[in-house]
């Protein structure tokens, strides 16, 4: 089994460490420090082509697998920007992936092209407060009138929404007590962020300030028919091809941030001298610091294999699931050991490693619960009752 990365992959790590580099911790710290949305990274790397990396060739993406992606996210967390920088284009990346397995060839065209090119940013509708983690509960919907539908409801963390020109927007047309499965009678569109319909309310939050989260009150948006995403009634099932995907994503922007607060960890050890020596000479510093990278690699080659696994059409779901799990929990480890290795200067700002702690909760909390995840593979993987 050889699983060395090919010289294709390894260029795309080198290019896009290239353009990270271009971006120092000043230029992050002022995006966190304003809240302000980081528009010259991802203008770089739209001009770079990377936001199409998993795009068809036909509309001028790359044609490339999931696989390059996660590498090219895990590069992007851990190249100083963290979650801002991850966060910053990771919608781009895996929420219009419905409209390429599921759209028209007239969509795909009038679409991905502006996406890929970072004309148009897209914002993702599918949480609501009172679902949360349980998407069939959702009660935005979208009633069918001429030429298309009229929307009602309100979404939650709806990130990037502030400067989106686009919403990929998951809405009932019919009622969950109408239809036989809870899974059915839900709908999926890609259509335009209509601010005079759609109020957007930024929700003040303790890390990550730099990329938007928001709720989201959408009041009697009309959608074209056009902009509906697959077949009426099975949004749910398209949103399934987004899923895997994603927590793969996850996990590798959680280890590269990681492994970013290892990297800092370990070169502030080097030089911090207390008591006449470096403090990294002494096993408590080292030994901690080495167990993170260990916890970091090993969800790293998971990671890589639940992306092989999706590339090659195979089912991933546990391996995806299983690596957003280790992959947040030991991004979360590695960045609180960093600030504890600095001492106090982990708790200033100078350092950045306090950023990164913060930001790396996101991935535990994110786009599904680690209790979610344990439930789905002690049910698919260990043959379990099902326990919700």
């Amino acid at each position: 089994m050889d699983i060395r990365l090919t010289e294709e992959q390894q260029a795309i790590i080198d290019n896009v460490a290239k353009v990270c580099s271009e971006f120092d911790d000043d230029y992050w710290s002022g995006c966190e420090a304003d809240a302000r949305f980081p528009q010259e990274f991802v203008s770089a790397m739209a001009m770079g082509g990377w936001l199409g990396i998993t795009m068809p060739e036909a509309y001028g993406g790359a044609g490339l697998g999931v696989t390059e992606a996660a590498l090219m996210m895990n590069i992007v967390a851990r190249g100083g920007g963290g979650q801002a920088a991850a966060s910053s284009i990771h919608i781009n990346l895996f929420g219009p992936h419905p409209i390429v397995v599921m759209g028209t060839d007239q969509q795909k065209q009038r679409m991905l092209p502006p996406l890929i090119r970072g004309e148009h940013k897209v914002a993702f509708g599918v949480t609501e407060p009172n679902a949360g983690s349980d998407t069939t509960s959702i009660e935005t919907f979208a009633e069918k009138v001429d030429g298309g539908y009229r929307v009602n409801g309100r979404k939650i963390w709806t990130s990037t929404a502030q400067v989106a020109d686009k919403i990929m927007l998951l809405a009932r047309t019919q009622r969950k007590d109408e239809v036989g499965k809870r899974t059915e009678g839900m709908t999926l569109f890609f259509t335009d962020l209509d601010r005079d319909h759609i109020e957007v309310r930024r929700i003040p939050k303790m890390g990550r300030a730099a990329v938007d989260s928001n709720a989201t009150f959408i009041d009697d948006l009309f959608i074209p028919e056009q902009d509906r995403i697959g077949d009426e009634g099975r949004g749910f099932y398209h949103l399934l091809h987004s899923l895997n995907p994603e927590r793969i994503l996850v996990a590798m922007e959680a280890i590269g941030l990681g492994q970013d607060a290892v990297a800092r960890a370990s070169s502030y050890a080097r030089e911090r001298v207390v008591f006449g020596r470096p403090i990294g000479q002494n096993q408590a510093i080292q030994h901690p610091l080495a167990e993170c990278w260990s916890h970091l690699e090993a969800a790293y080659w998971l990671a890589m294999r639940a992306a092989s696994l999706y590339d090659r059409g195979e089912p991933c779901g546990a391996e995806s699931n299983a690596a957003k799990f280790l992959g947040g929990q030991a991004g979360f480890n590695a960045c609180t050991q960093a600030v504890l290795t600095h001492g106090g200067m982990g708790y200033s700002k100078e350092y950045q490693v306090e950023r990164l702690l913060r930001e790396s909760l996101i991935s535990r909390i994110g786009p599904v619960s680690e209790q979610m995840v344990l439930s789905f593979l002690s049910e698919q993987v260990l043959d379990l009752p099902k326990s919700y």
